[in-house]
């Protein structure tokens, strides 16, 4: 079995007023002032990024475009998979609610760093649990199709925290733990002998 190599890349802040309510996997806009105002990070990073590489984004149009912006700041342009088992944690009825709306609804303490709990379900949603699931086996499907070669993943945080969890086979509440910031990148290597993680939540130009 040859090596893959997973270049996991959250995609850009969203819209300000998105960013003032639940918006798991609603089709949210970016925030267009950042785009502008972070050219040299999206300079910096499609320098970082391998060449040739596969690339991939979920079917939300934020992952779709970072990569675009991604292409005009330097990275030679390439066609784009859609992987919908890469897409973020899906949050159900509660997805379209206020941030302060949330907490009576919850069935379990909250965590510290994310939404709610990882055994938490909204109705209609995903647990964390489900989550790392679902694309721990996009994971393995994807290395098996593209063994041997670099691939690049636009995704999301709740979906790149899956990933390392799923390649450390540790649980969902001690995942949430990890800081995925808009733009940081995750590696995340597939080799023989299972799965490596290279770095977590590497940001552009530092």
């Amino acid at each position: 079995m040859m090596e893959t190599n997973f270049w996991l890349i959250r995609h850009a802040l969203v819209d300000e007023n998105a960013r003032a309510f639940l918006y798991g996997v609603m089709d949210v806009p970016l925030c267009e002032t950042t785009l502008l105002e972070q050219a040299p990070m999206y300079q910096a990073l499609a320098r970082r990024l391998p060449r040739p590489a596969v690339w991939v984004v979920t079917p939300l149009s934020r992952t779709r475009r970072t990569a675009e912006t991604l292409f005009r700041h330097g990275y030679p342009e390439q066609s784009l998979a859609v992987e919908p088992d890469l897409i973020e944690q899906s949050l159900g009825e509660w997805q379209g609610l206020p941030h302060a709306e949330l907490p009576p609804k919850l069935l379990l303490p909250k965590h510290a760093f994310w939404p709610l709990a990882g055994n938490e379900k909204p109705p209609g949603g995903e647990t964390m649990i489900e989550v790392i699931d679902r694309v721990g086996r996009a994971m393995e499907r994807l290395a098996v199709d593209h063994a041997g070669r670099d691939v690049v993943v636009i995704s999301h945080g709740g979906a790149i925290r899956a990933a390392v969890a799923h390649a450390l086979k540790i649980e969902p509440d001690t995942a949430l733990h990890m800081s995925i910031h808009n733009l940081g990148l995750t590696r995340l290597d597939h080799t023989p002998e299972g799965w490596r993680v290279a770095c977590v939540n590497e940001l552009p130009g530092y």
